[in-house]
């Protein structure tokens, strides 16, 4: 006998250093509502609640109120699953340990659930994107960094802390050579494959080579992935060659990854995803070429169909159904 969900929606919130954006949700994943405050205006957590709670009011009144909530979600960065709390994070405005689940809960009076955001955004795509109904899959967000969220057997892994999942973190050039990381090692996967690794890799290649590219034209400090993609657009050989080598990277680390979950899918999410074909062919290729023989042909390399401005707010909602 199925249970019916007698409170229709749940409150998702992606928690970003500059905004936080809150969406009301239905189990279709539409946002029925949204709005959204500045994080930096709130130095005091605390203040940052009441404004939260002040904000979703009139969004609240459209779809009858804080009765018809079942939950609540947050997907924000450095969050722990385990306790409910924020930890030391680099990029928000408060310091140390932040106990948001239980000062929402507080506030709000409905049971509140926190994750990082690549786990959001993992759980979003399982309960509204491309891995509905998939009980193996990793998801990988390829933003400014390279996240990751593990889903196996159904659940999101957390691992002993509440912070496993950080195959960004995979080292993937062990030489000298290996690229400095932000998180204080060297050779990353996400130094190479984030947007801002694309950026790097255009300016390596734009510095070691005469080769003509409309690249070139550009301060090579201010060039982005997008302006990457826009060359490739244009046929640039320089820009096709930085994505071949992006694509062959991370096609090669995932073919890794796979011998640990076998998942049933990797779902590649975010910013970097925009470049289409040109990441994603030599992606497969590399995929297909070093995945362990047992597991060839088996693995769906997918693209998230998620609108990436609400991805984040839906990827949160989803642990409000928890």
């Amino acid at each position: 006998m199925e249970t019916t969900i007698e409170k229709p929606y749940v409150i998702g919130l992606d928690m970003g250093g500059t905004n936080s954006v809150f969406g009301i949700v239905d189990q279709r994943g539409t946002i029925k509502a949204q709005t959204a405050i500045k994080t930096t205006a709130y130095p005091d957590f605390k203040d940052y609640v009441k404004a939260s709670v002040e904000a979703l009011q009139p969004a609240l009144d459209l779809v009858g109120g804080i009765s018809q909530i079942r939950g609540m979600g947050v997907g924000a960065p450095n969050a722990n699953f385990y306790t409910g709390s924020i930890e030391n994070a680099a990029n928000l405005v408060w310091q140390g340990v932040v106990p948001v689940a239980e000062l929402f809960e507080e506030a709000l009076g409905v049971p509140v659930r926190v994750t990082n955001d690549a786990n959001a955004a993992a759980m979003g795509e399982m309960t509204y994107g491309v891995a509905r109904g998939m009980k193996n899959f990793i998801m990988i967000t390829l933003g400014t960094g390279v996240g990751s969220g593990i889903v196996i057997d159904g659940k999101v892994v957390y691992g002993s802390d509440g912070f496993a999942g950080e195959l960004g973190h995979f080292v993937i050039d062990h030489t000298p050579a290996g690229r400095k990381c932000g998180c204080g090692r060297s050779g990353c996967l996400e130094t190479y494959c984030s947007a801002t690794g694309v950026a790097r890799t255009v300016r390596e290649i734009l510095e070691n080579s005469t080769e003509p590219s409309l690249l070139r034209e550009l301060k090579a400090e201010e060039i982005t992935s997008y302006d990457a993609f826009l060359a490739a657009e244009k046929g640039d050989r320089l820009a096709l060659e930085v994505f071949d080598r992006t694509g062959k990277i991370l096609g090669t680390a995932c073919a890794d990854f796979t011998t640990f979950s076998t998942p049933e899918a990797f779902v590649f999410f975010g910013g970097l995803t925009k470049a289409g074909e040109y990441l994603m062919k030599p992606l497969r290729e590399a995929f297909e070429a070093n995945v362990l023989r047992n597991f060839k042909g088996q693995t769906k390399l997918l693209v998230s169909a998620l609108n990436g401005s609400e991805a984040a707010v839906l990827g949160a909602s989803a642990l409000g159904w928890e």
